[in-house]
């Protein structure tokens, strides 16, 4: 059925003078001010403007591409992205290049949303329509947020955090991208999906690393117009009320993204840390799944999920499971915009 897959992602700069232009791609048409553009530039030049996401991409190409020449999945793997070279139109025009007729597509976002979800399906058919005559189909591979391979990683490595601090009241704060509390009550089918698909694998993590211990969801990395209400609270005003409430430890998850890329970096190792630090907290970050064994191997099953259409049990952990009409068409539109 399938002759290729697509390793689909965000992107970023990979020197100075990619920043801006690479900021200007994320951001354009959702009124984020110029202000904001440059504080969040500032970020990235701290690492030299270089993001980790297209080395950690890099990797997680080659870890897909051994572990499926080591089961004998002879299945090329493309790699492109939404806002920074290889463009996800480079990739496709590519793979037509090469003859691939029908792909699977693997985006580095395990959850439902407009941005996480939505845009992705919107640039393959982008990508598709610019590679024109001949270009692939290509479908996206489903949500993958309570798969095993995803949620063991991130349950290892909160478990090794928490083993790093000794206070007698310890804590567990998962976190992810907030987004616009409308487009969130627009994610998935019925709405509520990715906050619903967050709190689903959180608590699945926190059951399986410390049975017991208070956890909780919270949100980093806020860029849009102060005016648009997000979801909150902010993993920073969160800190300040666990101290508040006699916390001594947090252990901070990164329960929405799947690698160590900038926003993990800054908001939650500089911003974050530096927070619970003026507060008397002890502070460990949880590492994400980046190239995992198990995470890597999860791809592998889910394209042969597809491929292979009931040869083998659907691996999901949790009671919410898949939305099965999350990621085909109408799903997680764009939030309407309030009059100005």
């Amino acid at each position: 059925m399938f002759d290729a897959v697509l390793l689909l992602s965000f992107g970023g700069p990979e020197g100075p003078d990619d920043v801006l232009p690479f900021l200007e791609n994320v951001t354009r048409g959702r009124g984020v001010p110029r202000e904001r553009l440059l504080d969040v530039a500032q970020h990235y030049q701290h690492f030299g403007g270089i993001s980790p996401i297209n080395d950690q991409n890099r990797a997680l190409l080659s870890a897909i591409r051994a572990d499926f020449a080591a089961h004998g999945l002879d299945l090329p793997v493309y790699w492109g992205n939404r806002n920074w070279h290889p463009y996800a139109e480079d990739a496709v025009g590519q793979m037509r290049a090469d003859g691939v007729r029908s792909a699977l597509a693997f985006a580095t976002s395990a959850y439902a949303s407009y941005s996480g979800c939505r845009q992705y399906l919107d640039d393959i058919g982008r990508a598709v329509a610019a590679a024109g005559e001949g270009a692939p189909a290509i479908a996206k591979l489903r949500h993958y947020y309570d798969h095993p391979g995803f949620v063991a990683p991130h349950t290892d490595a909160v478990a090794a955090a928490l083993a790093t601090l000794t206070g007698p009241d310890r804590r567990i704060v998962f976190t992810a991208h907030s987004i616009p509390v409308a487009m969130n009550d627009t994610s998935g089918p019925g709405g509520d999906l990715y906050r619903r698909q967050l709190l689903a694998a959180a608590g699945l993590v926190a059951s399986a690393a410390a049975p017991g211990l208070p956890w909780s969801l919270v949100w980093q990395s806020r860029s849009g117009p102060p005016q648009v209400p997000w979801l909150e609270p902010d993993v920073n005003d969160h800190l300040a009320d666990l101290a508040a409430e006699g916390a001594t430890d947090v252990v901070v998850s990164p329960i929405g993204f799947v690698s160590d890329h900038l926003e993990v970096l800054w908001d939650l190792d500089n911003e974050a840390a530096g927070t619970a630090a003026k507060l008397g907290l002890g502070f460990a970050r949880a590492a994400t799944p980046g190239t995992d064994p198990r995470f890597v191997a999860m791809v592998r099953e889910l394209v042969l999920e597809r491929c292979e259409p009931g040869a083998g049990p659907v691996r999901e952990l949790s009671e919410l499971g898949q939305n099965l009409a999350c990621g085909s068409a109408g799903c997680c539109p764009a939030p309407r915009r309030r009059p100005a």
